[in-house]
């Protein structure tokens, strides 16, 4: 079952980006295990661990959230499918980002297991609440170790009563997000690109920046 890749925790950070090409591949259930062991070891606000995580391996539960999600997708991004193809200049989303994001919404129950982490009590303090994602990047950086791939994603958030039904949460729960595992079927391991650090770093006050050694 160890199968763990030996990674520097900085190597690891600078290696994880979104994988949303996926096999269907089962993962053990003792890889999960170490998974979600290491995202109980994230942040909590007030040490209150109001957190719950909600492991999803069943189609039918899988395929039902897939038709809200798909919906949301179609809302937020896919009515801008053309616009964003035809974007040569690859702005904003970018054409490859968007067909990897679309395929997702549209294989997103074949992703062999789901983990949603859930959260109680999030109305009483969004703050509180928010504190729960870096018990999330602890288990996408665990998943990452494992040669697992693994995104953040939410775009069934309009039916998100909807899921709370169909997944038996209690009342005052809420999801804080859904995070497709599975093997990469394409793609790499590679460095995300991003904005340099120095343009969206801010000293003391906003606006002010300094060079990088």
């Amino acid at each position: 079952m160890d199968s763990r890749e030996q990674l520097d925790v900085l190597a690891a950070i600078h290696s994880t980006p979104a994988r949303r090409y996926l096999k269907p591949d089962p993962i053990p259930d003792g890889v999960l295990w170490e998974l979600l062991d290491a995202a109980i070891r994230g942040p909590t606000g007030g040490n209150r661990q109001g957190w719950g995580w909600v492991v999803v391996k069943n189609l039918e539960i899988k395929r039902q959230i897939q038709e809200w999600y798909l919906e949301g997708w179609e809302q937020a991004y896919g009515r801008r499918r053309e616009e964003v193809i035809a974007d040569t200049e690859d702005t904003g989303l970018g054409k490859r980002n968007f067909l990897s994001a679309e395929h997702l919404a549209n294989h997103l129950h074949e992703a062999p297991v789901w983990v949603i982490p859930v959260q109680r009590n999030v109305h009483r303090s969004l703050m509180t609440g928010s504190s729960v994602y870096g018990a999330v990047q602890n288990l996408m950086l665990a998943a990452r170790a494992y040669g697992i791939g693994a995104t953040l994603t939410s775009l069934y958030a309009a039916h998100e009563e909807d899921v709370k039904r169909l997944l038996r949460l209690p009342d005052d729960a809420s999801t804080m997000g859904l995070i497709p595992l599975g093997y990469p079927s394409r793609g790499r391991w590679a460095e995300p690109k991003r904005v340099p650090v120095e343009e969206v770093t801010h000293w003391d006050s906003w606006g002010a920046h300094y060079p990088r050694d």
